[in-house]
């Protein structure tokens, strides 16, 4: 970890990957410091990266999309060219949560939510395998999310 970082740095980063509604003015009584200083801190937390934004989480069961499912998949080719053809492309797919890039029997896993399997079933057919240089996925339904978006240990 940066040396930039203090104890208070690292607490506000707790703190607010705890609850990103936190108000300035709590975050500075738990850190114990004024406010304007924590204001500081936490805009130069951003500023440097170390925070990359803050966001509510959505209950995907509430907006029709509790069926989550994981997607291998394997490209025809391992070339730069293909990778960045593929990955131009799935960053488009509004469906999906994540896409990384994977060393072992798989190029890229995708994190996909939906509402059901007739509606994964629509996605793969019209759009999962018509991305490009894909030679073969494999699909993974998740029976039960064990544990889903930890937060940090640091």
């Amino acid at each position: 970890m940066d040396e930039t970082l203090d104890r208070i740095d690292l607490k506000i980063l707790r703190l607010l990957q705890a609850n990103g509604r936190m108000s300035n003015a709590d975050l500075a009584e738990a850190v114990a410091v004024s406010p304007a200083t924590c204001h500081r801190r936490t805009q130069r937390l951003f500023e440097q990266g170390y925070l990359s934004g803050v966001r509510a989480q959505v209950n995907p069961h509430k907006v029709e999309r509790g069926t989550l499912v994981m997607v291998g998949v394997v490209l025809d080719r391992s070339t730069p060219e293909s990778f960045g053809e593929f990955e131009r492309a799935v960053a488009k797919l509004k469906f999906v949560l994540d896409c990384h890039l994977v060393a072992g029997d798989f190029d890229y896993f995708l994190k996909i939510r939906v509402g059901d399997m007739a509606d994964f079933n629509r996605i793969h057919a019209q759009q999962l395998i018509a991305l490009p240089s894909v030679r073969q996925t494999r699909t993974f339904f998740v029976m039960k999310e064990v544990v889903d978006n930890a937060p940090l240990e640091f």
